[in-house]
C-alpha cells in the first residue's frame, strides 16, 4: 500500500476515534533533517510549538494540527502551546514518548504471575526521561480503541487515546503535567459493535465520593508508617496458640457525626481503637471497604478492588486508621470479595464490551441470588486482578487478614441454582476447578509473601480441609468460619428453655467436628438482619430471660474452642436488627441490663487473653474433654478447657432454673474459685452462683472422675472454675 494511503487510513481511524494506534499519526515522525508533528487539539483556534515559536497549521476540515520542518532547534520531547477557553495552555506532546511498560512485566500479568499487577496497570504518577506526569495502563484486549478521559480533556474520547500492546491487550499512555487528585475514566470503543463505554480503572486507587465515579490518582508520596515493629512481629507471632478475639465493624453506622454523617477514617481510628482495647478485643474486622457504588450492599458489591471507599476520606486516611490501630495493639482484617462483582455499567461489567471479567453464559456468569457477575477465574489476567489485589491490602494498607466472602459460591458450579441452570466441569462434577486453583494458588501465594497474615474463609458447607495446607490437599486457608456451630447454637438458643432438654445434641454435635478445621466462632452481622431478629431478640422469655440467655450464649461461646468474633451492637444488647442508614443505638448503655451484657463481654474477653487454657489450643483435642455432656433433663453441660498443665472447668445451665448442690467431675482435687459467673450483679444477673467462697474437692467419685465438686448453678448462667494452684490438694 503506498505510504501515503496508508498514512490517508490512519489519519481517518484517528478522526473517526477508532484508532489503536494513535503513535502512528500523533507526536513527531519523519527521518533525516525532516521532522512532522501532528496534534489533535480540538477546542483552540491556533497552536505552536513552544520550542521554535513556530504555528502548526489546521488540516482542513478537521482539528487536527500539523507542523513540517527542520527537525533542529526541537527538543526530543517537544512543547505545545495554544489557548483553550481563554487559557494558555502549554504541555508536553504525550506523544513523543516511547512505551513505559516493559514486555516481562507484560509478560507475567498475560501469564497470571504479576503478583503485583497494581504496580502496572492503573494510574501512577510517573517519570518519563525525567518529564513528570501520569502513566496511565488498562487491560482491554478487545477493545478497538481506548482513551483517557478527565477533566484536563474536557472528557473527550478522541483528546488522549492510548496504544496498545498487540498480544497483550494492554493499553497504556504518559500524560505529562498532570499529578494527584486527577479525576479519569478510560473511554473505550468496541472493535466488533463500536459501541462506546465508559469505565472506571479496575485498578484505580481512590475514587469520587458516590454517587460519582470517576477515579482520582492517588498520591504517590509513601505513607510514613510507624508500625515496622508490629509488622515483623507479626510474621514471628503464633497465632494459632494466642487468644483471638474479633470485632467486626460497619464503618459507615458504628458511630455517625452528630448531623448523621460518615466519620473519617482518623476519627474512626481513635474511637475504635480506644473501644477495642477497652473492651479486649485483639483485632478489628471491617466489612468491606474496597470502594463500592451501592450503600445498601454494606460493600459487597465492589467496583474499586485497589481502593478505600472515599466515604470516610481518602487512602492516606485509611492508612492511618490501620497504623493507629497497630500502635495500640489491634490487628485489622478486612472482608474481601472475590466471589462476585456488580453490573455497573461503569464498572468491571462487560468491560471492554465483551465479557471480560465474568463467564459471557449466565450458567457460569451469574449469581441469582445477589443479581451480581461471577468472575472467569480461569483466565489468567482475571485472577491476576484478584490475587495482586489480595496482596495489595496486605503489603501497600498493612492490613493483617482477609475475610473471603462466599467461598462456598466459588467453590459449587451449582451453588444455589437448580437443575438445568449450571454447567458441570470438564470431568462432569459440580466443583468449580478453575476457583478452587485460584484459591490453592491465593493462599500459597500470600503467606510467602505476607508471612504471619491471615486469610479467613466463610465457607457454610462441608468441604474438606478447607483451611489445611495445599500439600496436604486442603485449600490452604488460616481459619474457617464454623457457620454449623453457628446455625445449630442460635437454633438451640431460640428455644424455649422447657424444650431445650429434647435437643441438646445441637450442642454436643459441634464437638464431633470441632477440631477438623482451625475454625473461628461467628456471629456477624448476617445475623442480625433480613428479618432474623438481633441477637438479643432471638432469645426466648421475658426481659430478664432475654439478657440471662443472651449472657450465658456469649459465655458459653468464649468458652467453647474456636477463634471468636461478634458484630458491632451485640456486644450491648442492640434492640433492632442492624440498620447501616444509622448509627448503632449507643444510648442503651444507660441501662443497667445492656450495659452490664457489655460488661460480661469486656471481661470475657480479657479473661479470654489472660487464661491460656481458653485460648492455647482452641484447633487441638487435647484443648477440650467433656466432663458431662448427657444432663439433657437439666439442659447442664460441663466441660475442660485445657492448655498444657492450665485448665479451667466449664459449666452451662440453660435453663432458668437454679441448681443447688448440683455435682459435677473435676480433673484434679484442690480448692477451685469462680473466675466468672454470667449471672453476677455486675452483668445484670441475680448474683446466684458460689461468690467468693473456696471449692473444696471431695473423694466422691462422680462423671468417671475420683473427684467431685458440689455446686450451686445459676439460673441461665455460665460459671467458669479455675483451680487455685497454691491451695491444691497433693
Amino acid at each position: 500500500m503506498p505510504k501515503s494511503k496508508s498514512l490517508n487510513e490512519d489519519l481517518r481511524k484517528l478522526l473517526e476515534a477508532r484508532h489503536h494506534d494513535p503513535f502512528r499519526v500523533l507526536g513527531r515522525h519523519g527521518s533525516g533533517a525532516e521532522a512532522v508533528i501532528r496534534a489533535f487539539l480540538p477546542r483552540t483556534e491556533s497552536a505552536h510549538l513552544a520550542d521554535t515559536g513556530q504555528p502548526l497549521t489546521r488540516i482542513e476540515g478537521t482539528d487536527l494540527f500539523m507542523w513540517k520542518g527542520l527537525a533542529g532547534g526541537l527538543k526530543p520531547h517537544h512543547e505545545l502551546c495554544w489557548v483553550e477557553d481563554g487559557v494558555e495552555r502549554r504541555v508536553y506532546d504525550p506523544y513523543t514518548f516511547g512505551p513505559q511498560l516493559s514486555d516481562f512485566d507484560l509478560h507475567l500479568f498475560r501469564e497470571g504471575k504479576h503478583w503485583h499487577a497494581y504496580r502496572l496497570l492503573g494510574a501512577r504518577e510517573h517519570l518519563a526521561d525525567g518529564i513528570p506526569g501520569v502513566l496511565f495502563s488498562v487491560w482491554a484486549p478487545n477493545a478497538e480503541r481506548v482513551s483517557v478521559v478527565g477533566d484536563f480533556n474536557h472528557w473527550d474520547g478522541r483528546c488522549h487515546p492510548m496504544r496498545v500492546h498487540p498480544g497483550h491487550g494492554v493499553w497504556e499512555l504518559f500524560i505529562p503535567g498532570l499529578g494527584p487528585g486527577t479525576l479519569y475514566k478510560f473511554e473505550v470503543r468496541n472493535r466488533d459493535t463500536g459501541a462506546i463505554l465508559l469505565k472506571t480503572d479496575p485498578y484505580g486507587r481512590a475514587y469520587e465520593l458516590r454517587p460519582s465515579t470517576a477515579s482520582c490518582v492517588e498520591d504517590a508520596s509513601p505513607y510514613p508508617w510507624q508500625d515496622a515493629d508490629w509488622m515483623e512481629g507479626r510474621k514471628h507471632r503464633d497465632w494459632q496458640h494466642a487468644p483471638m478475639s474479633v470485632y467486626e465493624v460497619h464503618l459507615g453506622s458504628w458511630q455517625r457525626t452528630d448531623d448523621g454523617g460518615f466519620l473519617n477514617y482518623r476519627e474512626l481510628a481513635h474511637k475504635l481503637a480506644d473501644y477495642a482495647v477497652w473492651m479486649g478485643f485483639t483485632h478489628l474486622e471491617f466489612l468491606p471497604v474496597t470502594e463500592f457504588p451501592f450503600d445498601g450492599s454494606w460493600g459487597y458489591q465492589a467496583t474499586g478492588y485497589y481502593a478505600p471507599t472515599s466515604r470516610h476520606g481518602s487512602p492516606e486516611d485509611f492508612r492511618y486508621l490501620v497504623d493507629h490501630c497497630h500502635s495500640r495493639g489491634i490487628g485489622v482484617i478486612v472482608d474481601w470479595v472475590p466471589a462476585h462483582f456488580p453490573k455497573d455499567r461503569h464498572a468491571l461489567a462487560q468491560f471492554d464490551g465483551t465479557a471480560l471479567y465474568e463467564h459471557a453464559d449466565p450458567r457460569l456468569g451469574e449469581h441469582m441470588d445477589w443479581s451480581t457477575l461471577i468472575f472467569n477465574f480461569g483466565r489468567n489476567e482475571v485472577k491476576n486482578f484478584l490475587l495482586s489485589s489480595a496482596l495489595f491490602w496486605l503489603e501497600e494498607m498493612h492490613i493483617d487478614g482477609l475475610r473471603v466472602d462466599a467461598v462456598a459460591s466459588m467453590l459449587y458450579l451449582d451453588y444455589s441454582r437448580k437443575e438445568g441452570e449450571w454447567l458441570p466441569n470438564r470431568y462432569g462434577g459440580r466443583e468449580n476447578l478453575e476457583a478452587i486453583d485460584f484459591l490453592k494458588e491465593m493462599n500459597v501465594v500470600l503467606h510467602d509473601q505476607c508471612p504471619g497474615a491471615l486469610v479467613i474463609a466463610e465457607e457454610s458447607t462441608s468441604w474438606p480441609q478447607v483451611s489445611r495446607p495445599t500439600y496436604l490437599g486442603g485449600l490452604g486457608f488460616d481459619l474457617k468460619w464454623n457457620m454449623g456451630w453457628m446455625n445449630d447454637t442460635l437454633r438451640y438458643m431460640k428455644l424455649d428453655p422447657v424444650y431445650r432438654a429434647y435437643s441438646q445434641d445441637f450442642l454436643t454435635f459441634s464437638m464431633l467436628y470441632a477440631f477438623t478445621e482451625n475454625f473461628m466462632l461467628p456471629f456477624s452481622h448476617d445475623e442480625v438482619v433480613h428479618g432474623k431478629a438481633s441477637m438479643l431478640y432471638k432469645m426466648p422469655g421475658d426481659e430478664w430471660q432475654r439478657f440471662a440467655n443472651l449472657r450465658a450464649l456469649y459465655a458459653y461461646m468464649f468458652a467453647h474452642p474456636g477463634k471468636k468474633l461478634l458484630f458491632m451492637g451485640t456486644e450491648f444488647g442492640q434492640g433492632p436488627e442492624w440498620n447501616a442508614d444509622r448509627a448503632l443505638d449507643w444510648y442503651v448503655l444507660d441501662y443497667p441490663l445492656h450495659r452490664g451484657l457489655q460488661l460480661l463481654v469486656r471481661d470475657l474477653n480479657h479473661l479470654h487473653q489472660e487464661e491460656p487454657a481458653l485460648h492455647g489450643q482452641d484447633f487441638e483435642w487435647p484443648g477440650f474433654e467433656w466432663i458431662d455432656c448427657h444432663d439433657t433433663s437439666q439442659s447442664v453441660l460441663s466441660f475442660v478447657r485445657r492448655s498444657g498443665n492450665s485448665f479451667v472447668v466449664v459449666i452451662v445451665n440453660f435453663t432458668p432454673v437454679p441448681r443447688h448442690d448440683y455435682r459435677i467431675g473435676v480433673p484434679a482435687p484442690g480448692c477451685y474459685s469462680e473466675i466468672l459467673n454470667s449471672d453476677a450483679h455486675i452483668y445484670g444477673g441475680g448474683d446466684v452462683g458460689n461468690g467468693d467462697r473456696k471449692l473444696l474437692t471431695e473423694e466422691h467419685p462422680w462423671m468417671g472422675r475420683p473427684w467431685s465438686l458440689a455446686l450451686t448453678l445459676p439460673p441461665l448462667g455460665v460459671l467458669i472454675l479455675r483451680l487455685s494452684a497454691e491451695e491444691a490438694l497433693p
